[in-house]
């Protein structure tokens, strides 16, 4: 079988095998080459090509070995003193060729083919780091632009360190015209008799250079290792040959993967268009009519991780919107609830319990995100909070707990790990009985809920067990406490995860590369959704259960996902060993 039926018989399997793909926040985190099905194929042509499988061999090229004889006799020509570049070293033995190789063919070192021009490349300086036309290398590619150069002719160049040195992970790159190596990569010009520099670097990225890497902290590909790496050598014509069907064979993948990446655009733009509608839904009848639409077509709509993380998100929204139960009518007014409330925060006052609090300007249309079903009130977060003063708590900044304070074991110390990781369980600091007491105001009880503060993690939540281990926050949390007598507390997690809430969160943050939240102040007043806990509760446990009938949809496409990517190694598998 060619390559060409190869890809066009089994097109299913390389289209269908994806990387698996991480997403944050309801949104597809995929890119372009992220085809888990192509990627294997790429790295099949090379494979075929190094091993003389790609292409027919013609018995009239000339042998390998004379290329070899070429360059020994122009290695002589500039020999100083006799000496011969240290080749002894280079020759392999027969226990040591990696595989057989077609008639005419050869296996060498890469040191009897190349020369290494380390010596000449050179990290840029301040006045060249000016923006010009001249693409300046790296480990791993283009780093820049910069405004002179040094090498003016076709090279490979390969990664010394800080980059990666796996089979299929582009370790060699060649380079053309004017441009700049810095001291990360490893410069080669090939002896043009025998080598042909494109053919030069397939050969490198179809191999696993793992075994020449040296050190473990600082991982890195020295020149002597360079120079040892086995190279298998075809003749020249067949050389041009093999580049002129990889060349074929990759810009065909280039195709295929071009037509995966915008299908799944395509696809996920559809998703998210479809769904938009239900959360715009203007009244019940206009609801059903676009969830009607959806539901006759959701096996070809939900079909990858992306769209189910979507239709999560999504399902979050139109539960905080009321539009995933209906409402009863024998529901208590949450007007009446929102009286209770201040009733019960006044009265702790009087009785000097809490302090009072500055009286909060009143939410305005422009500031309500949605409009609720009847019953519900739009109030502020701070009407929700439990009757404490420290329901609102950041943790302590500057001086107050350093690194410094820390033991070995006592009081815990809660971290950003916690509430972006869902996990309260992550302990790594402790602190002293005595410098717990001395921060008390920042410690945490059963049913406290963390927030992470800062970062792209902004707005994670999680809640504190009810058996959870003593301790304080540290400057990465914020710690709300909730009054759950008005407001259940899975629903107030479900709420906080909702978009419309993170949106409330993100906007009110400051900062560009590293958002923080706000202060207390901004925060208190975000509007939030008030009806009664009887309704937040059955609210929450059709969210519960829509979402595993999610999960095992999700589960199902992973499982299908790794089917397909174990078909591709398999006939990847069986097409090398042809």
């Amino acid at each position: 079988m060619s390559i060409e039926q190869l890809i066009t018989e089994h097109l299913d399997i390389w289209t269908a095998a994806d990387t698996e793909k991480k997403s944050g926040r309801g949104r597809s985190s995929g890119s372009a080459g992220s085809v888990y099905g192509i990627k294997k194929l790429r790295e099949l042509i090379l494979e075929l090509a190094v091993r003389g499988k790609l292409v027919p061999q013609d018995s009239s090229d000339e042998p390998a070995s004379e290329l070899l004889k070429r360059i020994a006799t122009e290695k002589a020509k500039f020999a100083v003193g006799g000496r011969k570049n240290g080749e002894s070293t280079l020759l392999l033995s027969e226990d040591n060729k990696p595989y057989s190789l077609p008639k005419n063919w050869t296996w060498v070192k890469l040191g009897q083919v190349v020369e290494v021009l380390d010596s000449q490349r050179k990290p840029v300086t301040k006045q060249d780091r000016e923006p010009g036309p001249y693409p300046y290398y790296g480990a791993s590619g283009i780093v820049d632009y910069v405004s002179d150069y040094i090498f003016d002719e076709p090279l490979v160049i390969v990664g010394e360190d800080g980059a990666k040195w796996g089979r299929g992970e582009n370790t060699a790159f060649l380079i053309v015209g004017k441009t700049w190596v810095n001291n990360h990569a490893h410069v080669i010009r090939p002896y043009k008799i025998a080598l042909i520099d494109k053919f030069l670097s397939y050969s490198l990225n179809a191999m696993n250079l793992m075994p020449f890497i040296t050190g473990m902290t600082v991982p890195k590909l020295n020149q002597a290792k360079l120079v040892s790496i086995e190279l298998p050598l075809p003749p020249i014509a067949e050389q041009h040959r093999i580049v002129a069907k990889v060349d074929e064979l990759m810009a065909l993948c280039d195709q295929l993967e071009n037509q995966h990446n915008n299908a799944a655009e395509a696809h996920e733009k559809l998703v998210t268009h479809l769904l938009g509608t239900l959360t715009q839904s203007q009244n019940a009848e206009d609801f059903n009519t676009n969830w009607q639409r959806i539901s006759e077509h959701f096996d070809t709509l939900f079909t990858t991780e992306a769209s189910i993380d979507a239709l999560k998100q999504t399902l979050l929204q139109l539960a905080v919107m009321g539009k995933l139960v209906p409402q009863d009518p024998n529901d208590e007014p949450a007007s009446e609830l929102l009286k209770r409330i201040q009733a019960e925060k006044a009265q702790l006052i009087a009785e000097g319990k809490i302090k009072k609090d500055k009286p909060l300007a009143e939410i305005t249309d422009d500031e309500k995100p949605f409009e609720l079903p009847v019953g519900w009130e739009w109030v502020q977060w701070y009407d929700i909070l439990a009757n404490d003063d420290a329901a609102f708590k950041r943790g302590p900044f500057g001086s107050s707990l350093t690194k410094s304070m820390f033991v070995k074991s006592g009081y815990k110390v809660y971290e950003q790990y916690c509430p972006i990781n869902d996990d309260c369980s992550f302990e790594r600091y402790y602190i002293t009985p005595d410098k717990f007491e001395e921060m008390k105001g920042f410690a945490v009880k059963s049913g406290d809920y963390l927030v992470s503060c800062s970062g792209v993690t902004l707005g994670r939540i999680t809640q504190i067990p009810k058996d959870f281990k003593e301790g304080i926050i540290n400057q990465a949390i914020l710690r709300v406490r909730i009054n759950h007598r008005y407001y259940d507390k899975d629903f107030f997690k479900l709420l906080f995860r909702s978009q419309f809430f993170q949106k409330q969160i993100f906007d009110n943050s400051t900062g560009s590369a590293i958002p923080n939240v706000k202060g207390v102040k901004d925060l208190k007043v975000m509007p939030i959704p008030l009806f009664t806990v009887e309704e937040q509760s059955r609210i929450v446990t059709k969210v519960d259960e829509l979402m595993t009938i999610c999960d095992q949809l999700k589960e199902r496409i992973t499982l299908s996902n790794q089917l397909q990517q174990k078909l591709a190694d398999v006939v990847i598998e069986q097409a090398i060993s042809q």
